[in-house]
């Protein structure tokens, strides 16, 4: 070969701007580009002569593509990372004599550390879109009540005291209370007070959640993770509700086997989607509800002792409505307020409604009381509903009520005794005309009138 040739290959090989070199069958590098020296931060020149498998050894680079394509004999792409972190998108090609056997080996490189970079921020922006995106659609499918939590009595002024106290906080709470007393409004209660409150609030039903989905749902799941998975995975509702609060209900459904994971997480709030490689973690306020004796479960072996005691750091009872009849009169007089505006609609309530309504036996607590009055504004016909707008069974048990009317008793003085007694416990409880007027619903001047009446 002229020296002419070679000069002019020299320039050629220089100005590339990636990395190339050339080795031998025994890996001993035999030309170098000067671009080598910029991409792996030494001298080109002392790259001559040395072997790619010590290189290797000194974290020059790893791996070694001349090695892989010495044994596999075919051209090889791969991602390279040198000793100072960057990436490369190596490619080696094996160059053979004319019986076929590997003389050289000339590899070509470039730097893709910043184009890993972005495609890392790409996936991060696309796990946040599809987080944001499931949220949405949570809160299109399902209203969140934020109001509704009364507290005039004396238990329930304790109850919201204690969980403005800890709304402040990240400390696990957990809920307890008969079904329907208001633990979901009050874990939202506690969120909305909180520094999360402009985070999510998630809230997972833990029984209602299939036990085979379970998972699924809660860690989320990658691309064909199992049959039937949607080809573009899913975000789970942990991960719905980072920087947010993330409120499991019902957890004393909980399996066993489901109890394990969901300890693991609250410990390390980090975890794997199903079918994924990569670990995530999550920063979110746990809150916890259930209407299960887990100290009990604890006992009989149905509930972990090491989830029970993570959860109820600060445990929180809510009172049935049995307990706290002072509350009833304002809740029905918030929700007939709330369903009046909602359908656009006036209704009042007469007197025996109103008692029957303070009387009854809510078994299902606030929950049911709230759909009880919702159903009289639907259903009622006309403005001012009447007892006999009221369904069968609260009409057959206000006939066993607190009050059994005498033989011949008028109406008009069954109706009388009930207001007496309604206006003496009223009184009994506050201080003023004004405090009794807000108390019963009723204006101030019709307290006087009536206090008078009945000589209180």
């Amino acid at each position: 070969m002229k020296q002419t040739d070679w000069n002019e290959n020299e320039l050629i090989l220089n100005s590339l701007k990636d990395d190339l070199l050339v080795t031998n069958r025994d890996g001993i590098i035999v030309r170098a580009s000067k671009g080598s020296g910029d991409i792996y931060n030494v001298n080109s020149e002392k790259l001559l002569g040395k072997s790619v498998y010590e290189l290797e050894l000194q974290g020059l680079f790893t791996p070694n593509v001349t090695s892989i394509i010495l044994r596999d004999k075919k051209k090889v792409t791969l991602v390279q990372t040198t000793k100072q972190g960057k990436k490369l998108l190596v490619t080696g090609i094996p160059v053979k004599d004319s019986k076929g056997e590997i003389v050289r080996v000339v590899s070509y490189s470039h730097d893709i550390t910043e184009l890993i970079e972005v495609k890392k921020y790409l996936d991060s922006m696309e796990d946040e879109m599809g987080r944001v995106k499931t949220e949405l659609e949570m809160l299109r499918n399902k209203h969140l009540l934020t109001e509704g939590l009364v507290a005039k009595s004396e238990k329930m002024q304790n109850v919201l005291s204690t969980a403005v106290q800890v709304s402040n906080v990240d400390v696990n709470v957990l809920l307890l209370g008969e079904s329907g007393v208001g633990k979901s409004h009050l874990a939202k209660f506690i969120h909305n007070k909180s520094p999360r409150n402009n985070g999510a609030f998630i809230e997972v039903n833990c029984g209602a959640i299939p036990d085979h989905l379970f998972e699924a749902e809660f860690f989320g799941y990658e691309a064909g993770a199992f049959t039937g998975a949607s080809r573009n995975g899913k975000v789970g509702l942990v991960e719905l509700a980072d920087r947010g609060t993330l409120f499991l209900d019902e957890i004393g459904e909980l399996s066993l086997t489901h109890q394990v994971k969901v300890l693991k997480f609250i410990q390390e709030k980090q975890f794997y989607r199903v079918g994924g490689r990569k670990l995530r973690k999550v920063d979110c306020r746990l809150i916890a509800a259930t209407n299960k004796d887990l100290e009990k479960g604890v006992r009989e072996k149905e509930f972990r002792e090491d989830l029970y005691f993570r959860l109820s750091v600060v445990p929180i009872t809510i009172p049935p409505l049995r307990e706290r009849p002072e509350d009833i009169f304002p809740i029905i007089t918030h929700f007939l307020q709330q369903f009046e505006k909602k359908y656009n609609r006036t209704k009042e309530l007469d007197e025996a409604v109103t008692h029957s309504l303070l009387t009854h036996e809510w078994k299902g607590n606030i929950r049911e009381l709230i759909n009880m009055i919702e159903r009289l504004v639907v259903t009622s016909p006309t403005s001012l509903v009447t007892a006999e707008h009221l369904p069968q069974s609260i009409r057959n048990q206000e006939t066993q009520g607190i009050f059994q009317p005498a033989d011949g008793l008028m109406l008009k003085d069954a109706l009388e005794y009930v207001e007496k007694e309604m206006l003496l416990k009223a009184k009994k409880q506050n201080r003023t005309t004004i405090e009794i007027a807000n108390a019963l619903g009723i204006s101030q001047p019709s307290v006087v009138r009536k206090l008078k009446k009945y000589n209180i």
